[in-house]
């Protein structure tokens, strides 16, 4: 019938006091019980998905093969890249499936999953944010000695350390949810399994968690935004102090398209986070979680592709190249 559910090993009598059992799974609400509009979210999103797959192994591949490309700037690109494709894979696929499934379910571990590597990709977008924001403050304010602070080593520590810095943060966050007690009600009001209707749904009294939660998001956020923030204040003052206009062009072209991806990613990500929650609807709160889960991911490929000149000439000697090779 429904969910799949056994009882914890505790006093019949507290059992039926507190009706606390061991939630095996969860069933997703998801969007409209309609039909059609099933259907048509489901080939919006479809197409979306597979041109940010695409898009994304595009500036992979291009960034891997073309030598004039091998700066840190384009590495971190690179890494920004295969990011998206696991973000956006975290959250696409399983939504996709519910949307033409009669039963939207997800077993309890695999939740717990979906909910790690969606913090843990998300906080190591952060990071990565950050670290492409002082290669660009190195490369603009401090020219004659980039070469020299952002060697190989200091972006392999960058960006592993990202990728590992990111990996940690999702433990805490994930592990407290995983403690929490679920009671027999188990329908999750979203598309996939995000903090606010897994706290909403615990019978537990979840004020430690959402604190710790809370505080350790607004660490993650607030450092690695003033970063970025620091770093490209300190970038257009310098900008301005170039005297002609066509030197501060060329000059501001070079982390445009950065400048962009941050922000639209830090405005979605604090208009999601940083206000209440309560007054919001759930409608809203989807759509929301829709724009950065899986609009954002299509926005990287689009923006680099559109305003780098230099990853556009690199685009088009591949397609040149293989052009010849498959007319020979």
């Amino acid at each position: 019938m429904g969910t799949l559910e056994e009882k914890q090993t505790i006093p019949s009598s507290f059992q039926e006091m507190t009706n606390v059992t061991a939630v095996l799974e969860f069933r997703l609400l998801g969007f409209s019980s309609n039909p059609r509009c099933q259907i048509l979210l489901f080939t919006l999103f479809l197409v979306i998905y597979i041109l940010t797959i695409l898009g994304n192994m595009i500036i992979i591949s291009v960034v891997t093969f073309e030598p004039q490309l091998h700066s840190p700037m384009y590495k971190f690109l690179k890494n920004l890249s295969f990011l998206e494709v696991c973000y956006t894979t975290t959250i696409v696929p399983k939504m996709l499936a519910d949307l033409l499934a009669q039963r939207k379910t997800i077993s309890f571990s695999g939740c717990m999953a979906q909910l790690y590597y969606f913090i843990s990709l998300g906080a190591t977008e952060c990071y990565l944010l950050s670290a492409m924001a002082y290669d660009r403050f190195l490369a603009v304010c401090e020219p004659l000695h980039y070469g020299v602070a952002m060697t190989a080593e200091s972006y392999t520590c960058l960006a592993v350390g990202s990728w590992v810095t990111g990996g940690f943060t999702g433990f805490l966050p994930c592990l407290m949810v995983s403690r929490l007690h679920f009671c027999r009600y188990n329908l999750i009001d979203h598309f996939f399994c995000d903090i606010s209707p897994l706290l909403k749904l615990s019978c537990s009294d979840t004020t430690v968690t959402e604190a710790v939660i809370f505080i350790l998001s607004l660490l993650v956020l607030s450092s690695c935004f003033l970063l970025t923030l620091v770093s490209y204040l300190l970038i257009i003052l310098n900008i301005l102090k170039i005297p002609s206009a066509s030197g501060k062009r060329v000059t501001f072209s070079t982390c445009s398209s950065h400048l962009m991806v941050v922000t639209i990613y830090y405005g979605t990500m604090i208009s999601m986070y940083v206000r209440p929650t309560y007054n919001l609807s759930s409608e809203l709160n989807k759509a929301a979680s829709v724009l950065y889960t899986v609009v954002t991911p299509l926005l990287n490929p689009v923006i680099y592709s559109l305003r780098n000149k230099a990853f556009k000439k690199a685009l088009g000697q591949v397609v040149i190249r293989h052009h010849r090779l498959h007319s020979l």
